[in-house]
Formats: structure tokens, sequence, C-alpha cells
């Protein structure tokens, strides 16, 4: 059979339009942390046994039972949720929010103590053994209710009734926590038994745990913070008590008075407040009243203020500087919760300056030689405690105060702990306005166990947040750098101006952050220190790149390349030419196309390759392929940045450097390419369309770019599109050789594309990808001049025989429908003239217009392809829905656009209609009539007489077999 098209008239000779491209010091996690604590008496004398208890366990397998406890993993995790964790902190928030209710709110700038204290116990740890003394924690513990109610005086004769002391030795961190939350359960069930005194007197021993610092001093923070929630406990359950006593049938308001309480609940008030005073030592006596101190709301609310100013003062008689630190610490941390009063906080830290040359006496420095312990570190654990004093008395304190205190500790010998105390605790306000008068202090400041170099870099700190007035800021750097520089110790050094780093680089220019960049590289050479501080320099690189306001400037620095190349590990130079790229394009604000933040200076330019290839060298086999495209957005993202204006040869001549300097990164490929399109185009449009003998040449060699550039690309399907963009921008730019070079290159590709592509992460078969390629590929082709040396339509007999190379799955019947999108192309071939164009590109139409010889190759091309389309049909004999689909879709290009005058033709129009009705229930219902209702809106445009009435024919045959 023979197939012929007819001829279409059309009235206008449309030119395609082609729109411009777009867009183109750590421990190993599992080793045995032994610790060694001592009870308050023989201390001393026990210390020896450190080496050898250390060394009897060393040989522990790590993940094995320690003393019946879990794996060191499962401990943790334990920790993380424990009992006395989550009660103190429930706690702490019924305090807060009851306290809020009335007239005590924390100040929104203070840290709240419940995420101080999860610091605390991660910060303050040890390795040495630890031991507890108590009576409560023998063996089993029966308790036994009490029969009957025993008097005052025995109760108070049982507090000092401590039988049965038990010593336990040689326990590990996280056995000793144990004990202590086990101390918990004890006092807490005893409670619940109705043993009050027993209550108490774990309270006391708990306690009299914190009287002996001296034994493992750097877990006394995190001893004083587990202790501490125990008596929050023991003060909460009586409180609770109290409170129960003085409801009847009404429950008690949260602002009560004490003309509310019952007598009975007033008498038991003061008999627990009796029970308190007689207890012999101070330490314990002053740690319980104060747990219980809420409770005189029962009594007398006024003795509450008293009560702190008393306590404040008895503290004084706390001999040991580390244990009274932190009593006064607990004393403002519960005074917070119950009262406004500020007074007592002030009077706290005074006495703590009274006594504040006590710590550097010879007693404790033996005792610190004796512990192997710096006096730095033994200066830390007081960190905690000074830290909480300052910042609660400092929030709402005048300045004239908080300068008066500044004076106070200024004048102090060895004032390094409390000077750091003040930059860690005062507003950061204040000190920014008294940055000048700080830098001279800290300059002045003694120095021993805190450095020069942590002062300076807290100060760093402090004002890269809150920088001081603007016309100070200079001569605070200026003046601080003098005693930066002086900083000996080369850890020091790079750790304080690190944090300076910020500060300079988001107040000043690039000369003074160039000049501020020389004298770190002066440090860091020497002896190739840089090698031991690349943490510290890559934090110097961040802060500067975060903050600086002139981004080009700054990588044309003399001394900033020269710090990028101190990095000499591969994988951090990487991470750090990641980041400066990052942070650049968040300069830009993303923005891929912004002429605003293009840069066109060949300087910044190369300094900008410099780092981008870095990136591209370090890709290899291993690279990922989340961290491969990550890179290459980073890349891409300075590409499009470049921008010469006009001068497009020079903007050709850096896409050629670009290509020989990321070959490893098919992204990057990528974008060269579309960026060279995009040139071409551009270039057209300067023109006009008319290129001249400068332009004309030009195209062309962004066209060969684009050709040689393409095989590059790994991604068969990347590579495919890219050759068919470039044949179109060739087309448009009147390089028709290139063009037809471009098109059989990617036509010769498609046997090569891989049966699936990975679409979302997922696998996909690649036959929709081809078969909307080819679409998009036929529209293209249908205005592509035949060359005179190939033949006619050379293009499109490639394309069908490197379709029939790919092996197609039956089940999606792609080719069938590629064959239909072919003989749409073939009929518009026909016609006298096609529906657009190229400017100034001569096609088919006008090549050979309606000549007979053109009409029979199309004609003999449709015949194979309608044969090979029934053949098709025919295969999907079990498959009739699609069967249906196809035949409806082929009769409609034979009705409408083939010459019905032929009587085969026709016959197989009637032949196609048939098979489609055949399964109609496998289609839409209504497909068949809205093919009836096109057919007859065919008929109704035309004026053709003869193809009018076979219409009607076919109209009426196909209408009788539905």
């Amino acid at each position: 059979m023979d197939f012929k098209w007819k001829c279409l008239k059309f009235e206008r000779n449309d030119v395609i339009k082609i729109p411009k491209l777009q867009n183109c010091n750590f421990d190993h996690p599992l080793k045995d942390q032994k610790v060694m604590m001592f009870d308050s008496k023989g201390t001393r004398n026990r210390l020896s046994m450190l080496s050898s208890v250390s060394s009897s366990k060393s040989s522990l397998d790590p993940l094995s039972s320690l003393d019946g406890l879990d794996d060191p993993l499962s401990q943790f995790a334990r920790q993380e949720i424990d009992p006395l964790s989550q009660m103190a902190a429930e706690l702490e928030a019924t305090s807060i929010s009851n306290n809020s209710k009335q007239r005590v709110k924390l100040e929104p700038s203070i840290e709240s103590w419940s995420s101080r204290r999860a610091v605390i116990l991660n910060k303050y740890t040890t390795s040495e053994r630890l031991s507890i003394a108590t009576s409560f924690l023998g063996g089993e513990n029966v308790i036994k209710n009490q029969s009957t109610v025993e008097k005052v005086k025995h109760r108070l004769e049982q507090l000092d009734d401590f039988q049965d002391i038990h010593y336990m030795q040689n326990l590990t961190q996280q056995e000793y926590m144990a004990k202590i939350q086990l101390l918990n359960s004890e006092l807490v069930a005893a409670w619940r038994t109705d043993q009050r005194v027993k209550s108490l007197k774990i309270a006391i021993q708990c306690s009299k745990l914190l009287a002996d610092p001296s034994s493992v001093m750097q877990f006394y923070p995190s001893k004083f913070v587990l202790i501490t929630d125990i008596l929050d406990i023991f003060g909460k359950l009586v409180y609770d008590r109290l409170k129960s006593k003085s409801e009847n049938e009404k429950s008690l308001p949260e602002n009560f008075s004490p003309d509310m309480i019952p007598e009975s609940a007033k008498e038991t008030c003061l008999n627990w407040f009796y029970k308190i005073a007689s207890i012999r030592e101070l330490l314990p006596r002053l740690y319980v009243e104060m747990c219980l101190i809420r409770c005189y709301k029962f009594i007398n609310p006024k003795e509450i203020d008293q009560s702190l100013q008393r306590i404040s003062k008895m503290i004084r008689g706390v001999g040991d500087p580390l244990v009274a630190a932190y009593a006064r610490c607990y004393l403002i941390r519960i005074g917070i919760s119950v009262s406004n009063n500020r007074e007592y906080m002030k009077e706290t830290f005074v006495d703590f300056l009274a006594t504040y040359q006590t710590i550097f006496i010879t007693g404790i420095r033996a005792e610190l030689l004796k512990q192997n312990m710096s006096l730095s570190v033994y200066l830390s654990l007081y960190t905690p405690a000074l830290d909480w004093i300052v910042q609660n008395f400092s929030s709402n304190a005048s300045d004239i105060t908080l300068e008066d205190i500044l004076n106070q500790c200024s004048e102090k010998k060895n004032n390094s702990l409390l000077l750091m105390t003040i930059l860690h605790s005062f507003r950061p306000e204040f000190l920014s306005f008294h940055s000048i008068e700080l830098v001279g202090i800290l300059a002045d400041a003694t120095n021993e166990g805190i450095s020069r170099g942590a002062l300076f870099r807290q100060l760093g700190n402090i004002l890269s947040l809150f920088p001081p007035p603007l016309d100070q800021r200079l001569m605070v750097l200026n003046e601080a750098w003098k005693t930066i520089n002086t900083i000996t110790n080369i850890s020091d050094y790079i750790s304080c101006v690190e944090l300076w780093s910020q500060y300079v680089a988001a107040n000043f220019d690039t000369e003074i952050i160039n000049k501020f960049l020389g004298d770190i590289l002066i440090r860091v050479t020497q002896k190739r220190a840089f090698e031991r501080y690349y943490a510290e320099l890559q934090g110097i690189v961040d802060k500067i790149v975060t903050n600086v306001r002139d981004f080009e400037g700054l990588m044309v620095m003399d001394n900033f390349l020269p710090l990028i190349d101190l990095f000499q590990k591969e994988s951090i130079k990487i991470d750090v030419c990641k980041n400066i790229l990052q942070k650049y394009k968040m300069f830009c604000g993303n923005e891929e196309f912004d002429v605003s933040t293009s840069i066109n200076d060949p300087v910044i330019i190369n300094a900008f390759m410099c780092v981008t290839k870095v990136l591209n060298d370090g890709v290899n086999a291993l690279t990922t392929e989340d961290e491969r495209r990550f890179i290459s957005n980073l890349i891409s993202f300075f590409i499009l940045r470049v921008n010469y204006g006009r001068d497009f040869e020079q903007q050709l001549s850096f896409y050629v450097d670009a290509r020989a300097s990321f070959p490893n990164l098919d992204s990057v490929l990528f974008t060269l390419v579309n960026c060279v399109n995009k040139l071409s185009m551009d270039t057209r449009t300067i023109v006009k369309g008319n290129h001249t003998r400068k332009t004309g040449p030009f195209v062309k060699a962004c066209v060969a770019y684009s050709f040689i550039t393409i095989p590059t690309i790994i991604s068969t399907m990347q590579r495919l599109d890219l050759y068919l963009l470039t044949g179109e921008v060739a087309l448009a730019n009147m390089c028709l050789g290139q063009a037809d070079a471009c098109l059989e290159a990617a036509l010769n590709l498609i046997p090569e594309m891989p049966k699936t592509l990975e679409v979302d992460g997922r696998p996909r078969s690649s036959e929709f990808y081809l078969q909307s390629y080819v679409t998009k590929f036929l529209s293209l082709l249908l205005v592509v001049p035949d060359s005179p040396e190939q033949g006619v339509l050379y293009l499109l007999r490639l394309l069908l025989e490197k379709i029939k190379e790919f092996q197609f799955e039956s089940v999606q019947g792609s080719l069938a429908f590629i064959y239909i999108n072919v003989l749409d192309v073939l009929c518009w071939c026909a016609q006298g003239s096609y529906p657009y164009h190229f400017h100034n590109v001569v096609s088919n139409d006008q090549l050979y217009g309606s000549d007979p010889k053109f009409i029979n190759e199309i004609n003999e091309i449709s015949t194979e392809i309608v044969d090979e389309l029934l053949v098709i049909m025919k295969s999907y004999s079990d498959k009739v829905k699609l069967q249906s689909s196809i035949s409806l879709e082929l009769f409609e290009r034979v009705s409408v656009k083939a010459d019905l005058n032929d009587d085969k033709i026709f016959q197989l129009a009637l032949n196609l209609w048939n098979l489609s009705i055949k399964h109609r229930q496998t289609l839409d219902p209504k497909a068949h009539m809205k093919m009836i209702q096109h057919l007859m809106n065919v008929k109704a445009s035309t004026r053709n007489k003869d193809y009018c009435h076979r219409m009607d024919e076919l109209i009426n045959r196909i209408k009788s077999k539905l």
C-alpha cells in the first residue's frame, strides 16, 4: 500500500523564536571512666591507693559488666533520663512557674539552672576512683512503717545517731552517680513510709559529702549538682507535706498568707526548723535550711529575706573557699525562687572577694601539687558557682554598682579569675561601653591560673556580638592588639585571634583586615606552627568570610590566599574552600543572574579560580554523589557570576579556561555549555540575526566549543539534551554544518541510552524520556534543511535507524507513539509551506517546494512507518487497552491528514476504527464521540469538495459501527 499525504494550505509563514537560556583531646567514648572519691575523714592518707587501683582495673573490657552495672553506652543512655535529673528539672520548672505567678521571675538574659546543670555534669568529669560514706547503702534496706509517733526530743536525738557507717571505695564515676541516685530513692521511700527523720538524716549525710572538696577536686562541681538535686527534692517533699496539712476542704491559693495556715501546720513547720537548728555541723545545717527556706511562708514570709541575709553571713564560717563558693551559689539559686531581694546577692559576692586570696594560700597549692592538678584547672572549678552568683546579682544592678565591682576586682591580686567571671556574667552592653577601660584592666591583670589570652579571647567574643561605640572601635582594637601580640604561647594566641577575627571582619575595611591576617601569618608560620592549629585557622577563615563587608576585596588581599595555602591537609582545605564559596553565594543573595553582583576583575576571578580548582581537584572516585552535586553547584554559581559585559571574546576565553580547570564535574561542564550557548544567542540578539564578518566566526567558535565539550560529559541524557540545544542554537545562528553535526551526534547516542534512569532516587524506565526527547527533536528537524552531501531527509532516516537499535519494552508502547509523532512531522514535510522557520534559514519547503520526488520520498517513509505500526499493534493483541489507544491515534492521523481519496487509505482508516472500537470498554467511552466531532469540525473547515464528500462517507461508516 502506498501512503499519501494531502496538502494543507497555510496563509502565513511563521518565524520560530528561540528564547534566551535562563538557567542553565577527646577521650574514646568506650573508655572506662574511673573516678575516685573519699569520705571527709582520712582523705589524704588514702590518696596513695590511686595508682594501684587504676592499674588493677585497666584490663577490663569496656563493654563488659562493671560491677553489676550496664555497659557504658547503656549507662550514658540511662543518664540522659535518670530519675534524679528528671525530678530536679521538674522541681525547678515548678518552682519558677509558681513564683512567676506571684512576684518572682528569672531574668530572660539569665541562663536557667537546668541548662547549666547539664553543662556542669558533662564538663566536670573524672577518670579517678570515688568513695562514698553513708549508713543507708550497706545492702538491702528494709523500711518498716513506724507504729507510734515519737516525741520531738527522741527525734532530735536520732539526728546524731549514725550507726553502721559504710565506706564504699573505688567507685567509677557512673557507679558513684548510681549510688547518689540510690540515696535519692531511699530518701523518697523513707518519706512515703512516714520515716521523716530518716529522710532528714539522708539529706544531712548528702550535705556532708560536700564538706571535703580535696577528694577528686575536678569532680566537685558535678557532685554539687547531684547532691543539691537530692536536697531540692527533700525540700519539695517537706513543703508539699506542710501544704497538705494546711489544706482541709479547700486548697491554698498560690499567694497564701500565714493567717490561712492552721496552728498544727505552723507547729509542724517550726518543728522542722528546730530539727535543722540541732544539726551540729555547720555545712549540713546550712544546706538543709536553704533547701527548706521556702517553708517560712507558712510562718512568716518576712523571715525569708532575713534568713537569706543570715545564711549569707553564716557561710563566712566555711573554711574551704571552693566549698564556700558553691554554698553561696546554692543560696542564690534558692533565693531567686523565693524572694525579689537582691541585696544579699551583692553581699554574698563581696564576702567572696574578702576571702578571695585564700584560694592561693600555701595549703591549697600543696593540695593541688599532691593531686597533680594545675592552678588553672583548679580555678576553673570556681567558674560555674561564680558565674551564677555574679550573673544573678548583676542582671538588674545599676551601672554604678557594676563599675564598683569592676574596680574592686581589678585591684585584687591574682585577679584573672574575677575578671573572667565579670566577662562571663556582666551585661554585654555594659562591657561593650566600657571596652577601652576593660582592655587596660585586662592588660594589667595578673594572669596566674588564667592567661591573658583567655581573658582577651572572652572580650573578643563579647565585642564581636556587641561592638563598642563607633568612634571607639579602632582604638579598642589597637589597644587590645598591643597585648595580644605580646602573647608568647602560640596556643593562647591563636585561640584569642580566632574570636577577634569576627570583630575585625565585621567592623573594619579590607586594609585593616589584611594587616590583621598578616600578623597572624607571621606568627603561625614560625616553626610551621600552623600544622597544629588547622581547626583554629579554619575558624578564623569562617568568621572573616561570614562577616566581611567587601567579599571581592577580601579575595584580592595580599594575605588571604596565603592563609588558605596554609591548609596542607587536602580534606581540610576542601572544607575551607567550600565554606568560602558557600558564604560568597549567601553574600550575593543566591541570585544566579544579578548584574549588580557580577564580577569581571581578572584578579578577583583568578582568586576565585584558585579556590574552585581546589574543590574540583578534590573530587575522586570515592566522592559521594551528594558531595559532587554540592561542589558543582558552588562552582557553577561562581561561573554564572563572571560577566564581561559586551566583551564576548573575553567571556568565551574565560569559559575555555574554566573547562580546562574543571574537568571532573559533569554539572559544571553542563553549565559551561549552556553559558556558551547563551553567549551565542546574546550575540544574535545584538546583531538582530544578521551576522557580520566578526560575529559570524565568533558564534561558530561558540558552537565548536560546545561540540567539543559535550562528549566529555558522562551522562548520556545530559549529552543528548545539550546536543539538541546546541544544534538549535547553531541553526538559529545560521551555522548549518555545525547544526547537522550536533544533531547527528545526538542521534548516534540514542542506542547508548541506559534502560533505566534514576528519578528522585528511584529507577525509572528511560523510554518515557526518550519518547519526549524524540518529540522535541522532530519539532526542530522539521525546519532543518537537508544537507546537499547527505541526501533527502537524511537526519529523519538516521533517526528511524537509531530508534530501531534501541531495545524498547513491549509493555510501554513508546515506539508506536514515536512512530505516530514521526508521521506528524512527515505530514508537515509534505506541505508547501511550514508553520514556522528560523530567521534567514531556508528550510525544505523552500528548497523543494512541492517537488514530486520529494513528496514520493515522504510517502515511502510514511508507508514504512505505517507498516511498522501495524506490526506493533498486532503484537499487542493481549494488551487490548494499549492496542485500542494506538489504533485511535493512528486513525486520527490517517483520517485527517492522509489522502482519503485513495481507496486503500480509506479502507485503512475504517480498519483502524474497527480495531479501536473492538475494545471500546478499555477506553474512555466519550473518546470515540469526541473523535467523530473532531472529524466533523475538520470537514467543516475545508473547502475541498472531494475531500468533504469522502469525509462524509467515512463519518457515516464509522457511526454505523457504534
